[in-house]
């Protein structure tokens, strides 16, 4: 298998990267607080509308392009190294792999158009209170007579969870777990913003008290869920990617400008050995993270190993290429001046977002062990 990009999505790759560097926050000085970014519309409009990216894995028939995570990885790689604040991630790699996965035809007909123009924003709301992505469902679903569903419980950090049109809720009800889609504005539902580590990607509290839902999918859905936790996972991985390859070009870019006792650091060996580990455990990740966007299109053990060992050793690639640049950076790199301070904040909430590294590592023993069954 060829880890290297095809003509097409290199084009991709530059097409993104262009637009980024033109709109996204690249050039804008980094805020002097934590506070969430809310996203800029007008970004969201053009990123959506022009590019078409929201609708990259779309299938045609609901307007979009049909292509598939590997190509979402592309896009996703160069968000990270722009660090771009936008409902992209949760929109696209989460709720809209949730409806892709579903098998329910009456729901992706009824959101993924919306998805695909960008007109709707969603997320996929899975974490319980304990911040666990994958423990136990408490949140409740009670059946009502009209054939409808009445939700009850609380979801933690919810990414975007506070400004999205639609959030996909995962909940117990009779025959097992099932995920219901909630309107942002449906009684009943409170969103609340977390103080959290990195303020490019706002994360939310959801509180649903007999929130009116419309159930997606029939039966269990434990299965096709455990299918988008992997390709989440080859998503996250490749934004990871992303954002170490910035931090490894700016602490370059850096070490070549930066003179003392009248050269470069550059040219120091501690620098340069530094820089060269970086380099390495960049194309590690890179690698790790295109092959798993390969593998995830297919369901499977090959597919929940790649996602899971991916998902692992970017996570650990981008925590250090943070903190190699702040540094290499020295005394600038640990102002609010300085943008370096935000890689390093993106680096730890991510590897946190959907549980740690250690765990990761424990869930791929299980599959092991297992043969190769979800765990």
């Amino acid at each position: 298998m060829s880890l290297s990009l095809d003509e097409d999505q290199e084009e991709l790759r530059r097409l993104v990267r262009g637009f980024l560097d033109d709109k996204a926050m690249t050039h804008r000085p980094p805020p002097a607080d934590t506070r969430p970014q809310e996203y800029d519309p007008d970004v969201w409009r053009q990123l959506s509308a022009q590019l078409g990216l929201t609708g990259l894995t779309v299938p045609e028939r609901y307007g979009g392009d049909g292509l598939g995570p590997a190509e979402l990885g592309v896009v996703l790689e160069e968000m990270g190294r722009a660090l771009c604040p936008s409902p992209f991630f949760a929109t696209v790699a989460l709720a809209g792999q949730a409806l892709l996965r579903c098998g329910d035809v009456r729901a992706q007909e009824r959101w993924l158009p919306g998805i695909a123009s960008g007109a709707l924003t969603a997320t996929l709301a899975t974490a319980e209170p304990d911040g666990g992505w994958e423990s136990d469902v408490r949140t409740a679903a009670t059946g009502l007579p009209d054939g409808g569903w009445s939700l009850n419980g609380t979801k933690s950090h919810v990414v975007d969870g506070h400004t999205a049109d639609l959030l996909l809720v995962t909940a117990r009800c009779p025959d097992g777990v099932g995920v219901f889609a909630v309107p942002g504005t449906a009684p009943g539902l409170t969103r609340t913003v977390l103080d959290a580590l990195d303020p490019t990607r706002p994360l939310a509290r959801i509180r649903l008290d007999a929130t009116p839902a419309t159930r997606i999918g029939t039966g269990d859905a434990s299965a096709w869920l455990a299918a988008v936790r992997d390709q989440v996972r080859a998503a996250l991985a490749a934004e990871q990617v992303g954002g170490a390859a910035a931090c490894l070009d700016m602490a370059v870019a850096h070490a070549r400008t930066r003179e003392q006792f009248g050269r470069p650091i550059g040219s120091f060996q501690a620098v340069k050995h530094k820089c060269a580990q970086l380099l390495v455990e960049v194309e590690c990740a890179r690698s790790a993270a295109r092959f798993a966007g390969s593998a995830v299109g297919t369901p499977g053990t090959e597919a929940a190993i790649a996602a899971g060992v991916a998902r692992t050793y970017c996570s650990e690639a981008f925590t250090h290429a943070a903190k190699e640049n702040i540094q290499i950076h020295g005394g600038i790199g640990f102002t609010w001046e300085h943008r370096a301070h935000l890689y390093l904040r993106r680096a730890k909430s991510s590897e946190l977002l959907f549980g740690t590294p250690r765990e990761e590592r424990a869930r791929l023993a299980r599959l092991t062990m297992a043969g190769g069954t979800h765990a």
